[in-house]
């Protein structure tokens, strides 16, 4: 059977006198997904968010007349499609019986590394994949997650959630992005008042970021000048650095938009065990069940650098 472990694929551990197994159980990176996305459960095979657009300003009523009446439309309906994703391994018999050193009865915390690794990974691909016109949200608005002209819905109009010109991190080009989040726009064109939350890229901009949040003063000049960025609490919760982010150029900050970058849980992890009848090997596996996505564009801003 293809993958089966049997005595031939560990001939080491069938021995006596090895000093240490390793390989097993590696060392994680601290959970990073959770910080990019807002965690949510579902108990359906699919869930759907639908966008239903506020009402327009308040405009001037001259004595006598009758005011004017606004009405509502509904917009965008993104999908959440669950996904399965899985991993077993099998061992004979006699492999689990001549083992000596207990590792493949206790694969568990193997199969749960990786398990973990792979939410990582989907959960980065959204950003990764963000400037991708072929990566969309399922029934969204037909455009990648950070784009510069996304529909605001039936009442027409488009706001931007990436840069006008793409730059590589810096003081000047986090302030750029930090007063486009400030000044987007919602459904019907007005304020939507919304914060930056979290500043995030690929580990190599790790000492930029601290740098330029975490500066006293103004960052790499000679003026008496003060950390504006720092000063004012302008990006909420400071920065994080993601491992599993491909592009060491690009940078994100995540905001507050009540509806944005969202993580669904259908099924949580589970692990299992059973035994085949006719050739006594043993199967192992862990299976889970969610999904990534977004909600409002207005979730996250970003840019994959100059």
């Amino acid at each position: 059977m293809a993958g089966t472990i049997g005595t031939g694929s560990v001939p080491r551990l069938l021995q006596e006198g090895v000093n240490k197994v390793f390989g097993n159980s590696l060392k994680e990176h601290d959970r990073k997904w959770d910080k990019m996305f807002s965690t949510n459960q579902s108990q359906k095979n699919f869930e759907v968010d639908v966008q239903l657009e506020g009402f327009n300003r308040a405009s001037s009523k001259p004595e006598g007349d009758d005011i004017t009446f606004d009405s509502r439309r509904q917009g965008f309906s993104p999908k959440y499609q669950h996904t399965t994703f899985a991993k077993g391994y099998i061992v004979t018999e006699e492999a689990l019986e001549d083992e000596l050193y207990g590792q493949l009865n206790d694969g568990a915390k193997a199969l749960a590394r990786v398990m973990n690794i792979t939410k990582e990974l989907e959960g980065a691909a959204i950003y990764n994949n963000g400037f991708d016109g072929t990566a969309l949200m399922i029934d969204g608005d037909g455009l990648a997650l950070f784009n510069t002209a996304h529909s605001n819905g039936p009442s027409g109009g488009t706001y931007s959630n990436r840069l006008t010109t793409d730059a590589d991190f810096s003081e000047a080009a986090l302030e750029d992005m930090l007063i486009q989040i400030q000044t987007v726009t919602d459904a019907r064109g007005l304020p939507a008042a919304l914060q930056a939350m979290k500043l995030i890229g690929a580990p190599n901009l790790c000492f930029e970021f601290q740098r330029v949040l975490g500066s006293v003063l103004q960052n790499d000049t000679g003026n008496n000048a003060t950390n504006a960025v720092r000063d004012m609490n302008a990006v909420r919760d400071g920065f994080m650095t993601n491992p599993f982010l491909t592009d060491i150029d690009a940078w994100f900050l995540t905001t507050d938009a009540p509806e944005g970058m969202k993580y669904f849980t259908r099924r949580a992890v589970r692990f299992g065990q059973d035994n085949a009848f006719t050739s006594g090997n043993a199967r192992f596996k862990a299976d889970e069940r969610y999904s990534f996505g977004w909600t409002d564009p207005r979730g996250a801003f970003g840019t994959p650098g100059a």
